[in-house]
């Protein structure tokens, strides 16, 4: 790069990223020749290095992001009128994966404040889940919920019921002038809770579904498996299931999928099927006595130093923008080598997001069954999106899209930067549950939600979701931690972001300054000494992956 207006990202590559926004007639420096500015290009966007003629492929990130449908010149805008997606072809692994670990001396010692639970793992929280087997005991589900958060201290202010409050009573007073006038208000109160009765307890998280029945059986069968592991995730001190009885997800099924995890669960589980407990009102005073004396259970259980080679932290990405692939993704990415080279276990999911790079993951699995496995998965899936008249060239959503992001081929590139550059130690199928340390690559689907669900069952403790355009998004026992791939967003929604990475754009830090300073927060987010704007806001969403066709 010969200034901060452009970046080119890799010495194969034919186009550059756009630092700034760049006006027609601007004059740029890349690799000591001059390039003009054809058109305004706004930033995070890509323009042409050289002159691309129809045909000619684009690379970026040294990889195949697409094809040149009309010619661009020279400083010339990459828009989906001239690109279209296109990526290399994909074949068995060569080679063995090698790789430098970096220096991790400044952590060797560190600890976290973590909850060891009797396998052997160690949480990041702890957390007692009421979850239903069947959308039939939402509602149930529900009932506890109120009946619990507010009496036990873990219900935020509602600043949103008070402030319907404040307009209701200007309505009555007939200042109607007032409440046309009045944008917003600020909250009265702040999102902390006071007067928790469990000290030791994180919370009670209540998981609702539309899944369990009347779909087709493997994604009952995979429902249990995501709860059987919600339930043994170490974040989990234990679990309240409502089953109805008739349903599709049996309760054995769900015991047989806990039973794979582990011979012994060694943690509370009460499980209540509303067809064998005679009244609703029997069946939930039953489900809230044992509840109780659960959490009474959990709260015993207290924050101890563990190393850090018992993190399992998930890689996501959402709302992506053009600055993602070189800002929020590679710095989390780098935090990831850390955590690997600490003996720590690393999640990348979302393959829909792994197009186009198959070849360079192939290559890093330390053998060929992981590999065959990977093509495996990643096959199967592009062939089901083709054969239901989609497919990955379709991932990029509108926001992607006027962000810079215009093929699933450059999203997918910048996005698996998130994966770091360690050696792929297992390829999981969705529910499949971590067992190695270093990286897993889980088949999930793009979807945010449906991904960060899918690891927290797989048994990540700690996720970072990186954003370049802000995505309210957490999970019910997993944190989550924002990282921000701008600045402008992160001063923006200073309620969402948790990281801000826009330094990196600016040159005011590297990727491995920054990745290092989101292992420091791990650490502290591991202990208990700081919650994520997510948990702040109780942001617990989930949402289980039905193996139809989701991207």
């Amino acid at each position: 790069m010969d200034d901060r207006t452009t970046l080119k990202i890799h010495p194969d590559d034919n186009l550059l990223v756009a630092l700034s926004d760049l006006e027609a007639g601007q004059e740029i420096s890349t690799n000591g020749h001059p390039v003009v500015i054809r058109n305004a290009i706004p930033a995070k966007h890509k323009l042409a290095a050289s002159d691309l003629n129809e045909g000619d492929k684009v690379y970026m990130y040294g990889s195949v992001v697409g094809t040149v449908t009309d010619d661009i010149p020279a400083g010339g805008l990459l828009t989906t009128e001239n690109t279209t997606h296109s990526v290399s072809d994909f074949s068995s692994r060569t080679g063995e994966a090698s790789w430098q670990a970096p220096d991790v001396s400044p952590w060797k010692e560190k600890t976290f404040m973590g909850y060891h639970r009797g396998d052997g793992q160690v949480g990041t929280a702890n957390y007692w889940l009421v979850i239903p087997l069947v959308f039939c005991e939402n509602r149930n589900v529900n009932v506890i919920k109120n009946a619990f958060l507010q009496e036990l201290g873990y219900a935020n202010p509602d600043m949103y019921r008070e402030y319907v409050s404040d307009l209701t009573s200007l309505y009555k007073a007939g200042k109607l002038d007032q409440i046309y006038r009045q944008h917003s208000a600020p909250p009265k109160a702040e999102l902390s809770r006071q007067d928790q009765l469990f000290d030791n307890v994180d919370g009670i998280k209540f998981l609702t579904h539309e899944g369990g029945c009347g779909g087709i059986r493997q994604d009952s069968e995979a429902l249990c498996g995501l709860l059987a592991g919600y339930i043994y995730n170490p974040n989990v001190a234990g679990a309240t299931v409502l089953s109805l009885g008739c349903q599709n997800a049996q309760v054995d099924i769900l015991e047989e999928k806990i039973q794979q995890l582990t011979p012994d669960l060694n943690k509370p589980l009460y499980i209540f099927e509303q067809q064998q407990s005679g009244t609703e009102y029997e069946m939930l005073t039953s489900a809230i006595r044992k509840t109780f004396i659960g959490l009474v259970e959990a709260n015993k259980c207290k924050r101890q130093p563990a190393p850090l080679s018992k993190l399992t932290v998930g890689m996501e990405c959402g709302g992506s923008d053009g600055f993602s692939g070189i800002s929020a993704n590679p710095a989390v990415g780098h935090a990831g080598d850390l955590v690997t080279a600490l003996g720590g276990s690393v999640i990348l999911s979302e393959f829909p997001e792994l197009c186009g790079v198959e070849q360079e993951l192939i290559n890093r699995s330390v053998n060929d069954e992981i590999a065959e496995r990977f093509i495996d998965l990643m096959s199967r899936y592009s062939d089901a999106a083709e054969a239901s008249g989609s497919g990955f060239d379709m991932n990029p959503s509108p926001g992607n899209i006027k962000d810079g992001l215009i093929t699933d081929a450059m999203k997918s590139a910048g996005a698996a930067k998130k994966g770091g550059t360690s050696p792929v130690n297992a390829v999981l199928d969705y529910t499949e549950y971590v067992r190695e340390a270093g990286l897993n690559l889980l088949c999930t689907p793009g979807n945010d939600v449906e991904s960060t669900t899918a690891m927290a069952g797989s048994g990540a403790t700690i996720i970072l979701f990186t954003t370049g355009l802000g995505t309210p998004t957490g999970n019910p026992v997993t944190p989550v931690v924002k990282v921000s791939s701008n600045s402008t967003l992160a001063n923006r929604m200073p309620d969402i972001i948790d990281i801000d990475t826009g330094p990196i754009i600016s040159g005011q830090k590297s990727i491995e300054e920054m990745g290092a300073e989101i292992l420091d927060y791990i650490i502290e987010l591991a202990s208990g000494h700081i919650q994520t704007k997510a948990m702040q806001l109780n942001q617990d969403d989930f949402i289980p992956w039905k193996r139809g066709v989701s991207l």
